[in-house]
This record gives structure tokens, C-alpha cells and sequence, in this order.
């Protein structure tokens, strides 16, 4: 009788075990559900930024309410031959090769995203190489209503970027008004614009690659609104996000 009794009393202690395993935390849930992998055509796109960040010595531009602060400065475009012909490289994929890094004057951000687009494969009928912002993003945003369309905008506050997007801004430090309405383009032509490449995510901290950025490829880290969606601060009027559906 005893037998039996501690037979059962033992099936007993080992159900309730099974009945009361670890449950994963919701928080450890939510991280998964939210992760979005990178495709390997993004993946090409952000390790061709990241070297060439990394290739100008890695500088950080960080963008706050309070104003712009570079806390780690690299090379710039015209600190010697290497990187004087290494922003002409940018300027070959637009089709201007006469122009180096010591025409200071001539911004070459365009350029740099160009290049990095045609360096990993992107088609020029989904990313039409431009030496200014604006030609390319009236080309992607007058084809957007297309099917099978690579590149699509949208507004900084419908959407939040993800890796391989672009990020746009006013370089007026004017706020430009979302052009959702392809007839609208002709309101960006002439327009002076910048575009980052955005790298990475962290909590509300974005952080983006681009080029002549303080006469640099740099790194610019940004502080998302407490959604998540992109913000204009007193150094970016950041207005547009260009998602990347490659």
C-alpha cells in the first residue's frame, strides 16, 4: 500500500513540474516579433556605406535639439591624394569625372549615394544615378504608383526607417512639404536636399551614413520621436523617407 501511494504521490509531482514550465519573457517575445532581416541586397548596400565610412576615418556627426556636435572627426575630402580621389570615384558613377575632392564647393552627397547604389548592383532603372538629390528623388517618387517599384516615399510620420532606406532633408533648414502626389514633383526641382543611407536602429536612436557630411563620409546619429518616427532638429529639416523594398 505504501508502494502505491508513493507511486502516485511521484506521477503527481512530476505533472505539476510539466504544468508549470518557464514561460518566455513577453519582452524577449516582442524583440523577435519587431526584428526584420536584412536582405542581402540591403546587406551589400550597408557594407559598401559602412567600409567607406570607415575608409574616412570613421566620423560622427550627431544631430540633438540643442544643436550639431562631432565627437570623433575623420578625414576629410581633401586631406590628401587618397581621399581627394576617392570622392572623384563618387563622381565617376554620376558621370562628372573631372570634379575631386578639392572642389570643396561642389557637394557631393548625391554622388557618394550613387555610387554606393551602382556599386552594389542596385539597377538604374530602380536608383537613376544623380549628382543632386533631387533629380533622383523626383525620378523614384514620378514611377512610384508603378507595380514592382524598388524605391517607394513616404511620409516621416506614417513610417518608420529601417536599414537600407534613405532619409532626406531640407538643406534650407525649411521643413519640405510630403510629395505623395507624383504630379507634384516639379515642387522638388532646384530644391537643395540631403540624403543619409540609414544604417542602423536602437531604441530611439537612428544612426545613417552619408557623404559631405561635414566635408566627410560620416556617420550621423539621430534621436527618434518617442513613436519611433524621424524628426526634424535645428540641423536636418528631415521631411521625406524613401523606403527600400529591394
Amino acid at each position: 500500500m505504501k508502494v502505491i501511494f508513493f507511486l502516485v504521490f511521484l506521477v503527481f509531482l512530476i505533472l505539476a513540474g510539466c504544468g508549470n514550465q518557464p514561460m518566455k519573457p513577453t519582452d524577449e517575445k516582442s524583440r523577435e516579433e519587431s526584428f526584420t532581416p536584412v536582405s542581402p541586397f540591403k546587406t551589400k548596400i550597408l557594407a559598401i556605406a559602412r567600409a567607406e565610412w570607415v575608409y574616412f576615418g570613421q566620423q560622427n556627426v550627431v544631430y540633438q535639439e540643442a544643436g550639431e556636435s562631432i565627437p570623433h572627426v575623420g578625414f576629410w575630402e581633401d586631406d590628401d591624394v587618397a581621399h581627394i580621389y576617392r570622392v572623384n570615384r563618387y563622381w565617376q558613377a554620376v558621370g562628372r569625372p573631372g570634379i575631386t575632392g578639392k572642389d570643396c564647393q561642389q557637394p557631393w552627397s548625391a554622388a557618394f549615394i550613387s555610387w554606393v547604389m551602382s556599386a552594389a548592383g542596385v539597377p538604374e532603372e530602380q536608383f537613376p544615378p544623380a549628382s543632386a538629390h533631387w533629380v533622383y528623388l523626383t525620378k523614384i517618387i514620378s514611377k512610384s504608383a508603378r507595380p514592382y517599384r524598388s524605391f517607394v516615399p513616404r511620409a516621416i510620420k506614417e513610417y518608420k526607417p529601417q536599414p537600407g532606406d534613405l532619409i532626406c532633408a531640407s538643406r534650407r533648414f525649411l521643413t519640405l512639404p510630403f510629395i505623395p502626389d507624383p504630379t507634384q514633383v516639379v515642387l522638388l526641382e532646384d530644391t537643395r536636399i540631403h540624403c543619409d543611407i540609414v544604417l542602423e536602429r536602437k531604441g530611439q536612436t537612428l544612426e545613417a551614413i552619408g557623404g559631405n557630411v561635414r566635408n566627410s563620409v560620416s556617420k550621423s546619429i539621430l534621436t527618434l520621436d518617442q513613436d519611433g518616427y524621424l524628426q526634424p532638429t535645428p540641423g536636418r529639416a528631415w521631411f521625406l523617407v524613401i523606403e527600400n523594398r529591394l
